[in-house]
């Protein structure tokens, strides 16, 4: 799927498709930071079809960002149908992308069974626990988000509010945070054998 650039709010409030997610990455070209995130997303998408990504120029497109109080880019926001949701700010691994994106396709295939719980992975991409941990809930079908503490620091310090630590993984399961790869007890809240 080709990444659809947007050239003002009117046009994407058109575009949202009110029966799944769509997701827009605000971006300045010519940063380091955009591009980085540009490139990323760009890679990602081409993976999925039926995937709605619009993308926009700060520098060009001026009505967005003041309407989502986004004041930095790259910022990729989230809406579910037309409502906004969250911002995922700054540059984040492919990796990060494609698990936020696979966890699109996930829930809309799950949509019949039982609600799933929310679950938020901690990482960074150097971290091999976080990667195991990643790995077993993926095995698991477990739908999750990943958050990348090393490129937001905002949520870095979220999380140390939240937990009081600063290591990772943590995982957070419907407000629990569980420090560490403590599979006996993620499978437990999370109904895995």
């Amino acid at each position: 799927m080709k990444l659809q650039e947007i050239a003002s709010q009117k046009e994407l409030t058109q575009k949202l498709n009110a029966d799944k997610k769509n997701y827009l990455l605000l971006y300045k070209k010519g940063s380091e930071s955009s591009e980085c995130a540009l490139g990323h997303i760009r890679d990602i998408t081409e993976e999925f079809e039926n995937l709605n990504v619009f993308t926009a120029d700060v520098s060009q497109v001026r009505d967005i960002h003041p309407n989502y109080g986004i004041d930095t880019a790259p910022s990729l926001l989230i809406f579910e149908g037309k409502e906004f949701k969250k911002t995922v700010k700054g540059c984040s691994t492919k990796e990060y992308y494609k698990s936020l994106f696979e966890s699109r396709v996930f829930s809309a295939s799950s949509a019949e069974s039982e609600p799933q719980k929310s679950v938020t992975v901690y990482s960074t991409p150097t971290c091999s626990w976080c990667n195991t941990l990643k790995s077993h809930l993926r095995k698991n079908g477990v739908y999750f988000t990943d958050v990348d503490v090393s490129t937001d620091q905002e949520m870095a310090q979220d999380l140390v509010r939240k937990s009081g630590q600063q290591g990772v993984p943590q995982t957070e399961i419907d407000g629990e945070i569980i420090v560490g790869f403590d599979k006996s007890r993620i499978n437990k809240l999370l109904g895995i054998n």
